[in-house]
Formats: structure tokens, C-alpha cells, sequence
């Protein structure tokens, strides 16, 4: 089976399919520092611009992660029609010859899209799909799901023209979202550029890993260890391996003139992980299970966590973020490299607004976060 990744970014999912045993035929990508991670790591030539693509090659899957900054929460939720998520289009555009069809095309995105605008990115998607002939069906999919610490949900959009993906995405279920009760001495991650509405809190593990904030600025999240009241950010390389990639993998974006060091965070917040597309291809591969229960939807009706459709008509699935239920390795002892004091500046400012929050926190946790700011501040004094 082969594949073509656009909007590859570092190459997420064309590493995910190729340890299911695809062969990437093409990828395509803009940012200069991705770029280099591709050329580097996959030993791929790239494609600079999906718009001065021209023509796809024949191949089975073609997969794209298209921008999510307009789609996230965390982004411009400027909306399907922002400037960096239109580009799906281009993607439609491509797909217009029928005598080049792939088989599946397989696009990702983040679930906020799925209520952003009363759904309207949604339904931009399945709208342009249809127009092609395709039939088309979705998931949202958590990494958790495959033994990984990070709490990070995505839509996966699959479609075809000659096949039913419903199979694909639907056949395993592994049930509810396992529970993350706080027994006072696993690691907690959360966001520290929040603290007013949310904190993006992760018992045992840390929340997504994103791209940026509103600004745009890559960063990382926080850890609090309650055993010595300490907060900390994980090394970049700890971070890599939370999205399925080997350590180091984004060195080679550093050595592009006029990237900076904080790049390699953005890019590996905006990877798609590699376990979750790894379970793709295999399903790809060799699909199999029992098809849930659907229930067709009404016009205005909002979209759900799971739904396939053709022809105008759209069902609800009733299936889980779950697909499988690997144990999750415990996220003190997943990381491996050491972590980063928080500086004072974002404790502190973090603190600030905490406090001032209606949010309710785990115990011990502000009276340590106070503790921590204190010290900070007495040894920059000194």
C-alpha cells in the first residue's frame, strides 16, 4: 500500500502508516524546520506547497493533517473559512480528476471543530466530499487509547469512493474513558498559560500537547510532582516520545537559519501522533469487528463524537474516544530526560490568576504553587 502525506508536518502519520507498512510516495509541506525533519528522517524529497502541487500521484491512502489553528481552542477560531485552514480546499482540488482517485483519503483535525460555528467546518468537509462521490465517516480518537500518558483527542475523517470506512473506524471499541482519580503522588500536568476558565489538568499524564496559544507562541505544559511540591516542563525529547516519535527527532529543524529552538515545540504540538496512525493503517490493512448501532440525524441536529454518511443523509455512532485499551505507562516513569524548573515569571502569573478563578483544585496543589513561587522569588533576589 502506498501513500502520500500533505500538510506532513513531522511526519506523523507517514511514519504511523510506514510501521504498518505503507510506502510514503510523496509528502508536502511548508515550514521550513518540518521540512528538514522530513528530508532527515524519512528520506523523503518534499513538496513545498500543497497550492503548486498540480496533480497527486497514484497512490492508495492520501492523508493530510491540514492546519488546526483556525479549528482549536487554544487557536484564532477564526473558523473553516480562517486563512491557514481553508487550505483543506486545495486538498478537494486535487481530488477533483476522478482517474487519480486514491482509495481512502484520511484527514485529521482538532474536535473543537466539531462545535466551533455550530459545526460548520464539519460540515464544509462532508459537503465537499460528497460533491466527489465519497462516502465518508469520522471517529474522535484519544492517544490515551494506545498506552500513551497524553490526553489528546482528534477527529479522523475517513473517506472513499469504492469502499465503506465505516468498517475501518468503527469495527473496535474498547468502551468508557478510563477514570483519573488523584491518589496524592502521580505527576499532574496542566497548562500554565491558563488558570482563569481551564487548566487543561491531566492526572498521571499531561494535557495536549499543542503548537501555541492565541499568540501563537509554542508552550509547553507544566508538571506538578505533590511528593516535593515542584513544577516543572518537560524536555523537548520527552515530548517527541509522548507523540510516538524516537528522541531527538525534531533536531534537524534547529539548523535552519532563522528557525528558533522553541520551533521544534510547536511542530511537535502540531504532530499528529504516531500510534494513533499506526492503528489507522493497521485497520486499513486488515478491517474487522461488529458495526455499531446508527441513528440518523436530523437537520441542526449537533455533530457527535462518532458518525459516517453519503448521499445528504448523516448517522450517529455510539462508539468511544477508545478504540483499544492499552495500559498507560505511569507518566513519572515514561519520562526520561530531566525537566525544567517553571520560571518565576510564568508561576507567578499563573498563580495570579488561579487565584482569582471560581476553579476548584486538587488539594495541597496552590498552597505548593505558592510555596514554589516564593522560593523562586527569594533566589532571584539573591
Amino acid at each position: 500500500m502506498t501513500a502520500a502525506g500533505l500538510f506532513a508536518g513531522i511526519g506523523g502519520i507517514e511514519l504511523g502508516l510506514s510501521k504498518a507498512g505503507f510506502k510514503t510516495e510523496l509528502v508536502c509541506e511548508i515550514d521550513p524546520g518540518a521540512a528538514e525533519v522530513l528530508r532527515r528522517r524519512l528520506e523523503v524529497d518534499v513538496h513545498p506547497d500543497v497550492r503548486n502541487l498540480g496533480q497527486l500521484p497514484t497512490v492508495d491512502v492520501v492523508a493530510a493533517g491540514f492546519p488546526c489553528q483556525d479549528l482549536s481552542q487554544a487557536g484564532r477560531t477564526a473558523g473553516i473559512a480562517g486563512k491557514q485552514s481553508r487550505l483543506v480546499g486545495e486538498v478537494f482540488k486535487l481530488l477533483a480528476p476522478r482517474g487519480r482517485a486514491p482509495r481512502w483519503l484520511f484527514l485529521e483535525n482538532v474536535p473543537f471543530m466539531l462545535q466551533l460555528q455550530q459545526g460548520r467546518a464539519m460540515a464544509y468537509l462532508v459537503s465537499e466530499l460528497e460533491k466527489l462521490g465519497f462516502m465518508w465517516a469520522y471517529r474522535v480518537v484519544d492517544a490515551q487509547s494506545f498506552g500513551i500518558p497524553q490526553r489528546r483527542k482528534r477527529v479522523l475523517l475517513l473517506a472513499s469512493r469504492t469502499e465503506d470506512p465505516r468498517t475501518v473506524l468503527f469495527g473496535t471499541d474498547a468502551g468508557a474513558e478510563p477514570s483519573s482519580r488523584f491518589d496524592g503522588k502521580q505527576l499532574c500536568g496542566f497548562y500554565w498559560t491558563e488558570g482563569t476558565r481551564g487548566l487543561g489538568w491531566a492526572v498521571d499524564g499531561i494535557p495536549t500537547l499543542k503548537g501555541g496559544s492565541t499568540l501563537g507562541i509554542p508552550s509547553p505544559p507544566a508538571i506538578w510532582d505533590p511528593l516535593d511540591g515542584s513544577f516543572s516542563i518537560p524536555d523537548i525529547r520527552d515530548a517527541e516520545r509522548l507523540q510516538g516519535f524516537a528522541s531527538g527527532w525534531t533536531l534537524p529543524a534547529g539548523g535552519i537559519p532563522g528557525v528558533r529552538g522553541t520551533h521544534r515545540w510547536k511542530l511537535v504540538g502540531n504532530a499528529v501522533s504516531v500510534s494513533v496512525a499506526k492503528w489507522l493503517g493497521d485497520r486499513l490493512l486488515s478491517p474487522s469487528g461488529t458495526m455499531p448501532q446508527s441513528v440518523a440525524l436530523k437537520s441542526g441536529d449537533p455533530w457527535p463524537k462518532a458518525a459516517w454518511g453519503r448521499n445528504g443523509q448523516t448517522y450517529s455512532v455510539d462508539v468511544s474516544p477508545y478504540p483499544q485499551r492499552r495500559k498507560c505507562k505511569p507518566l513519572r516513569e515514561f519520562l526520561r530526560f530531566a525537566r525544567t524548573p517553571l520560571s518565576l515569571r510564568a508561576s507567578a502569573g499563573f498563580l495570579s490568576r488561579a487565584e482569582q478563578s471560581c476553579l476548584n483544585f486538587e488539594d495541597d496543589f496552590l498552597d505548593d504553587l505558592s510555596r514554589f513561587v516564593a522560593d523562586s522569588t527569594r533566589r532571584a533576589a539573591a
